[in-house]
């Protein structure tokens, strides 16, 4: 199964504009066979994994626990790790394609991992660093998918 990484803030409030672009995006990948992995929190992570929920799809949370309890409703697959922001790596390397949308320093960091790494990284209202190709719509992110 291919598979999006989603990063993003897990303080996007409900009716925000980030929280609905995750959650139209989550929808996109659910509809077209991808899967999602995220963080597994709220905000950004919820909104994401409710729209593919909504369409059949798996997601996938890399849980910064060890028991996963902070997970969002919408989680399939736990992955608890035990190691809080140090998880970020895995989140970014487990997708084909990262998208960031909105986020602090959490996001930072995983869009420095993406570019170690060598991943295509999107941006929808996130930080305006070298390498992050900014995008308005979710169905732009298909675009970029090999």
């Amino acid at each position: 199964m291919r598979v999006i990484s989603v990063i993003g803030s897990s303080t996007a409030k409900e009716n925000s504009d980030e929280y609905m672009f995750a959650y139209r995006l989550g929808k996109l990948i659910g509809r077209k066979g991808f899967a999602v992995v995220c963080g597994g929190r709220e905000g950004i992570m919820e909104a994401v994994c409710k729209g593919v929920k909504e369409e059949g799809g798996l997601t996938i949370g890399i849980m910064p626990s060890l028991t996963g309890e902070e997970a969002n409703p919408y989680v399939d697959l736990k992955v608890n790790t035990g190691l809080g922001h140090l998880r970020n790596p895995i989140v970014v390397a487990t997708g084909e394609i990262v998208v960031a949308i909105s986020g602090n320093y959490g996001t930072l960091s995983e869009i420095a991992y993406s570019k170690i790494f060598g991943k295509t990284v999107l941006g929808y209202k996130t930080h305006n660093v070298e390498g992050v190709i900014q995008i308005y719509r979710p169905e732009d992110v298909f675009r970029y998918i090999k």
